[in-house]
C-alpha cells in the first residue's frame, strides 16, 4: 500500500486546488489508490466530517492543532469560502454510496434481461405496463403485463395480468430471484359431488293422497309424472321428493313434509330445478320454488326452472305467489301475470317510458325545481339562460369582469329564485368577496373610499342585515393550508353543500388555482377533458349549475377585442364539452366606447331552450357593483 505523503494539509490542500481550479474539480487520492474527484465547494463541507474507520484518510501529522485556514481562489467560478476549521484527522467522503448504488442498478437491469425484462425506458417508483414477455400479449397484443422497480433498484416485481398467462414474480438486486408462475393461473380444486340413485335414496311413486294434495292445488298428475316428483318414508311420515335430474340422470333430491320443512341430499350438486326444461329455450322464467315451477307449467309455461334454494324467508303479506295465483284464481290468471310481468330492472338502463312522468311534467311547464332560470337581465335572457344541472365556461381578459358579472348574476337569481351557491373563489379573499357582493345587494358602497364618490355608505343596521343574507345565500370551499385543492376534492364538498344545504349553483373561480397534477403518461388535453367530464356529472346528478372561469392564454399581438372561447388556457375541450360558453368583456378605448359598457358574448348554447348565440350588453356601477341592462345602438 503507498504511504501518504507527510505534506501539511494546507500545503495539499493548496496545490490540490491550484492544480484542479481549471476544471473546477479536485483530485485527491486515498490510501488504497482510489482517485476520488469532488468539487471546491464540496470539499469544504466534507472536511469537516467525523471520523469513521471505513474512510480513506489524509493525516496531517506535523501539526495535530485545529486552526482556522484560508484560501484565496481567483476562479471566476469559485467563491472565497472563509475559514475552514479541520478536524484532527481530515476524511474525505468516499464514494461507495455512488458507486453501490450504480453496481445495483447493473446488477438489476442484467437480472431483469435475464428474465427476458427489458425496461429501458422505465423511470423506478412507479407501475409500467408493457407487453408480457412470456405470452406476448395475446393474439391482441394486450399491455397487461405491470412492472415495479423499486426507487433504490434493489427490488423488482412483476405480474402479467392475462388469465392464460398469470407470469409474476420477483427480483432483489443483491439477492434470490422468486418466479411464482409461468402459465395460466390455477383454480381451485374442482369438489367432488356425491353420486345418488333412486334406488339409494328408497324413492317411491307418488301416493294417491299425495296426488291428491297437488291436484287440490291445481297441479295435474301428468305434471307431476313429467317432472318425476316422488315420494320417501323419512323419520316415520311420507315425505315429497323432488327430482332434481340433468340430462334425465338424477343429480340431487330435496324434500318438503306436511309441515313444509325442507332439506337436500347432502354433498349432491345444486342446480336448477327443471333444468332439462330450457335447453333450447330462448326465455327463461325463474321461480323461487318446486310447486311453483309446477304452477307455471299448469299455466302453459314449459321453460321454466326454480332455484335450488327456494324463496327467501319473508316476502311481502300484499303478493301471492304463483301457486297461489293458480289455486284460486286459475291458469288463465296466472298466464296474465307472466304476459304483463316487468323485466328486472337493469342499473344504467332505461326506456322512456321510465321518464313519461318527467316529460309530462315538462311539457305542462310545471318544472318548479328544474325550471329555466332567468339571469336578471332581459338582454341577456334573449341569448342565455340557466338550467340547473348544466356547466357553463366563462373567459375573458384580465379586468374584464368576470367575477363580478357572476357574482350579480348570483345575486339576480338569489332574488328571483331564491337559489343559494356555495363558491370556490381562491382568488379573492373573503371580506374582498363579501364586500362586492353586499354592495350588489344592498346597492349602496361599503367603505367610504375613492370609489365610492359621493355615494351614501350602507349603514350599520344595513351591514347587519346583509351579513345574515350572505350567510343564509352563500358556503364557502377554502383550502387552509399551502396546497391548491384538487377538483375532486372542491366536488366532494359541493356535494356536501347540495345535501346539507340545498345549493343550487357552485362557482369555480377560477381554473389555474386548482391543483392539476396528473400522471406523467396523460396530456393536458386528456386532464382537462376528464376534468370537465366530472364536474358535468356532479352538475347533472345534482341538479346544481356550474359557473367555471377560465382564462385564456397570453394572447400575442392582442388589438384589445374580446377573445375567443378556444384562446382558453389549457384545452379546446373547454369549449368542446360545457353546455354554455362565455365571453366577458369590457371597453378600455374612450374613443370607441363608454368605459362602464360591458359586453356578454355567448358563444355556445347546448340546450336550445335556454338561448343560442349572440351579444348583449350591460353597464357597470364602479361604485356599488351593479350590471344594468342596455341596448346597444
Amino acid at each position: 500500500m503507498p504511504a501518504i505523503p507527510h505534506r501539511p494539509l494546507q500545503t495539499l490542500l493548496h496545490s490540490n486546488l491550484l492544480m484542479a481550479l481549471s476544471k473546477n474539480q479536485l483530485l485527491f487520492k486515498c490510501p488504497a489508490g482510489t482517485t476520488i474527484p469532488t468539487y471546491p465547494f464540496r470539499l469544504l463541507r466534507r472536511l469537516s466530517f467525523a471520523p469513521h474507520p471505513d474512510q480513506c484518510l489524509i493525516k496531517n501529522s506535523r501539526n495535530s492543532s485545529s486552526k482556522a485556514l484560508f484560501f484565496a481562489m481567483k476562479s471566476s467560478r469559485v467563491q472565497s469560502p472563509g475559514p475552514l476549521v479541520p478536524a484532527r484527522t481530515v476524511h474525505v467522503a468516499p464514494v461507495e454510496e455512488d458507486t453501490s448504488f450504480a453496481k445495483r442498478v447493473a446488477m438489476m437491469k442484467l437480472k431483469l434481461e435475464q428474465a427476458e425484462i427489458r425496461c429501458a425506458s422505465f423511470e423506478p417508483g412507479q407501475y409500467s405496463s408493457m407487453i408480457c414477455p412470456k405470452c406476448e400479449g395475446g393474439t391482441s397484443k394486450e399491455r397487461s403485463f405491470s412492472l415495479f422497480i423499486r426507487e433504490d433498484w434493489g427490488l423488482a416485481m412483476w405480474s402479467c395480468f392475462r388469465a392464460k398467462c398469470g407470469w409474476s414474480g420477483s427480483i432483489e438486486a443483491s439477492g434470490k430471484n422468486k418466479d411464482n408462475r409461468v402459465g395460466p393461473i390455477q383454480t381451485s380444486k374442482v369438489k367432488e359431488h356425491r353420486v345418488i340413485t333412486e334406488a339409494d335414496l328408497l324413492l317411491e311413486p307418488l301416493s294417491d293422497e299425495l296426488v291428491e294434495y297437488f291436484s287440490a292445488r291445481k297441479i295435474s298428475a301428468e305434471t307431476l309424472r313429467r317432472n318425476a316428483v316422488m315420494q320417501r318414508r323419512a323419520h316415520g311420515q311420507v315425505v315429497i321428493a323432488f327430482t332434481y335430474r340433468r340430462n334425465g340422470a338424477l343429480v340431487s333430491c330435496k324434500y318438503r313434509d306436511v309441515n313444509k320443512n325442507f332439506w337436500q341430499e347432502r354433498g349432491t350438486e345444486k342446480i336448477f330445478y327443471g333444468i332439462d326444461d330450457v335447453k333450447r329455450a330462448s326465455d327463461i322464467i325463474i321461480v323461487e320454488g318446486e310447486i311453483d315451477k309446477l304452477s307455471m307449467e299448469e299455466a302453459g309455461y314449459l321453460n321454466c326452472v326454480s332455484v335450488p334454494d327456494g324463496a327467501p324467508s319473508q316476502v311481502a303479506k300484499e303478493i301471492p305467489n304463483e301457486g297461489q295465483v293458480l289455486m284460486h284464481l286459475g291458469p288463465d290468471a296466472l298466464k296474465e301475470v307472466i304476459a304483463k310481468a316487468e323485466l328486472y330492472p337493469i342499473r344504467g338502463l332505461f326506456t322512456f317510458s321510465d321518464f313519461f312522468n318527467d316529460i309530462d311534467t315538462y311539457y305542462s311547464g310545471n318544472l318548479d325545481h328544474d325550471h329555466v332560470v332567468s339571469t336578471g337581465w332581459s338582454g341577456v335572457d334573449e341569448f342565455y339562460k340557466v338550467i340547473p344541472g348544466e356547466l357553463t365556461v366563462v373567459t375573458g381578459v384580465p379586468n374584464s369582469g368576470k367575477s363580478e358579472w357572476i357574482d350579480a348574476l348570483l345575486c339576480n337569481i338569489n332574488r328571483n329564485e331564491g337559489w343559494k351557491f356555495v363558491l370556490c373563489s381562491m382568488e379573492n379573499k373573503v371580506r374582498e368577496h363579501a364586500r362586492k357582493l353586499l354592495e350588489k345587494h344592498i346597492k349602496k358602497p361599503f367603505l367610504n373610499s375613492r370609489y365610492a364618490e359621493s355615494a351614501e355608505r350602507m349603514t350599520v343596521e344595513e351591514l347587519e342585515k346583509g351579513k345574515e343574507w350572505l350567510n343564509d345565500t352563500f358556503h364557502l370551499i377554502r383550502c387552509d393550508d399551502d396546497c391548491l385543492p384538487s377538483i375532486q376534492w372542491v366536488l366532494t364538498l359541493a356535494k356536501a353543500a347540495v345535501m346539507r344545504y340545498g345549493v343550487r349553483g357552485l362557482v369555480i373561480d377560477p381554473y389555474n388555482e386548482l391543483d392539476h397534477q396528473r400522471p406523467s403518461n396523460q396530456t393536458e388535453t386528456e386532464y382537462v377533458s376528464q376534468m370537465l367530464t366530472k364536474i358535468k356529472r356532479f352538475a347533472h346528478h345534482h341538479s346544481c349549475h356550474v359557473w367555471f372561469v377560465a382564462h385564456p392564454k397570453q394572447l400575442q399581438h392582442w388589438g384589445g377585442g374580446p377573445p375567443n372561447m378556444y384562446d382558453i388556457s389549457g384545452s379546446a375541450h373547454f369549449i368542446n364539452k360545457c353546455d354554455n360558453g362565455i365571453v366577458i368583456h369590457r371597453n378600455r378605448d374612450e374613443k370607441v366606447g363608454p368605459i362602464d359598457r360591458v359586453q356578454v358574448h355567448v358563444r355556445k348554447v347546448r340546450n336550445k331552450v335556454a338561448g343560442g348565440i349572440g351579444d348583449a350588453f350591460l353597464s357597470y356601477d364602479r361604485v356599488t357593483g351593479e350590471f344594468l341592462d342596455v341596448k346597444e345602438e
